[in-house]
């Protein structure tokens, strides 16, 4: 697959790609994302094509500031108000009622459109230039490891899109926690780079949405809801934090571990954090998933991760993975 593809860090040039109608790929805090006029019908529908993404699979649409986001949405309630002015920017997104200048193929058909202001800087001024929404899913083909890197959206995406802004390695790690404002209660679709516990402690408790396999098919409500997702090419199995991991017999078996555990016996070991820590973890997660994904292996065991702060979101991410 080619890689040819213009990699820099000209802001300006991008906008003019995206003013076009054309594909940037854009750093964010949480992974790099497939960016297009998200109000440009044909532009959008360029990035499903590139990644092979599903029409039920909706984008989130990427704005400079609350201002900008307030342009695109006829409601904003006071609890999600009350989250944009102390997340953002930051790794979290809102689902709120959408205005119609958004196309329908961004939401999947749904009146709901989610929304959020990165915390990365080059998207930040790359959005105030090229003075347009954008519509953003993860760089990658579609439900394959998300990309952290500028290369890895190159050894994926490369011979589709126009350009990749290259920000430097994400630092978060994991896509945006995804929080609905289309019901009475708030309601977290997708866990991600923001805990729950910090949405929580602003507006009080929150709903979990439960994926439904049988509704995989249908349009979705957030991205990253399918039953299986972010998924390596080879087979993948978890175990239990506290669970001592034994390679498959007779094959070429990787790890992805985290702590300090000792295992021995695999051809391939890969610890995300020593001292445990959930940030280092998130940070490193898919890099090390594509590491070892690349590595000539028949599996991959992967211990879960503790199920509070960052740790919904990895596990989250795990149980799409291996499924």
């Amino acid at each position: 697959m080619s890689t040819h593809v213009r990699i820099g860090t000209d802001i300006d040039y991008a906008a003019a790609v995206l003013r076009s109608g054309g594909l940037v790929a854009i750093p964010t805090e949480t992974v790099y994302g497939l960016a297009a006029d998200a109000t440009n019908p044909k532009a959008v529908a360029a990035i499903f094509a590139a990644k092979n993404r599903p029409t039920f699979d909706p984008l989130i649409v990427h704005l400079a500031d609350i201002s900008q986001v307030r342009e695109y949405v006829c409601a904003f309630p006071p609890a999600a108000e009350q989250l944009a002015s102390r997340y953002w920017p930051g790794p979290i997104t809102l689902v709120l009622p959408r205005q119609s200048v958004i196309p329908d193929l961004v939401t999947s058909g749904l009146d709901g459109v989610g929304v959020r202001v990165p915390s990365h800087p080059m998207t930040l001024q790359l959005l105030r230039t090229c003075q347009c929404p954008l519509a953003a899913p993860s760089a990658n083909p579609f439900g394959g490891i998300s990309p952290t890197t500028a290369s890895h959206v190159a050894a994926g995406l490369g011979h589709v899109v126009d350009y990749i802004l290259d920000g430097g390695p994400c630092t978060v790690g994991v896509e945006s926690t995804v929080v609905s404002f289309m019901q009475p209660q708030a309601v977290v679709l997708r866990p991600g780079g923001l805990s729950i516990e910090a949405i929580s402690a602003v507006i009080g408790p929150v709903e979990r949405a439960v994926s439904d396999p049988a509704k995989d098919d249908s349009a979705q409500p957030s991205p990253g809801m399918l039953s299986r997702h972010y998924a390596p090419r080879i087979p993948m199995r978890l175990i239990e934090r506290d669970e001592i991991a034994i390679p498959a017999s007779g094959q070429r078996c990787g790890l992805l571990t985290w702590g300090t555990n000792c295992e021995t016996g695999f051809d391939r070991v890969i610890n995300v954090s020593e001292a445990g820590d959930l940030q280092s973890c998130a940070a490193g997660f898919f890099a090390a998933l594509r590491d070892l994904d690349s590595s000539g292996l028949d599996c991959i065991i992967a211990r879960k991760f503790p199920d509070s702060g960052l740790g919904v979101a990895l596990n989250d991410r795990l149980r799409r993975a291996s499924s």
